[in-house]
């Protein structure tokens, strides 16, 4: 019975080799997890660094378009400012005259208009001014009173005020008096 303890205490060189070898593939084993752990953390850390990057980039695109919206806002109108100034240059020269006469007044105030329909154009603002007999138009036209008249009914009969439009926006609409049905 000790012959058997004894082989059973007792290994052969075989054995050995192969509890060598499991250690030896354990400790590659747990070598080769921890590159792949080592990989993966530079991975993960790449990706956190990219997304930081992204996320401050789209926060700045975000505060630059806010910017921008307010600064469109704040000089929308510089363009018209900018023609509007000359003609208020000339109606100020004009008051400055000492001995206006009734020929130049007229001639300056016809300047005048001239510099201002042409600051409406340069700035799209259209007058809408309705010729008579033409359809009501309820999207351009006000109609203030409704009177007898010899036309087609629901037509401008006359108009007491011109409207105006920026581009296809109207911004006064043309007072307008209109032909009652008969």
């Amino acid at each position: 019975m000790q012959d058997q303890e004894n082989k059973d205490v007792s290994s052969t060189p075989e054995d050995e080799t192969v509890q060598v070898s499991a250690a030896t593939a354990a400790d590659e084993g747990v070598s080769n997890l921890e590159e792949q752990l080592s990989a993966t953390e530079a991975k993960l850390a790449e990706t956190h660094d990219a997304f930081m990057r992204a996320k401050a980039e789209a926060e700045n695109i975000r505060r630059r378009a806010q910017e921008d919206v307010s600064k469109a806002h704040k000089f929308a109108i510089e363009s018209f400012a900018e023609a509007m100034v000359p003609v208020r240059d000339s109606l100020e020269m004009a008051l400055k005259v000492e001995s206006p006469t009734v020929e130049s007044l007229k001639e300056g105030v016809e300047m005048t208009l001239k510099q201002l329909s042409a600051a409406f154009e340069r700035n799209r603002l259209v007058e809408v001014m309705p010729a008579v007999g033409e359809k009501l138009d309820p999207m351009k036209h006000q109609a203030v009173a409704v009177v007898p008249a010899d036309q087609e009914a629901n037509t401008v009969v006359n108009v007491l005020q011109k409207g105006y439009m920026i581009a296809d926006r109207l911004l006064r609409p043309a007072i307008v008096t209109a032909a009652q049905a008969k």
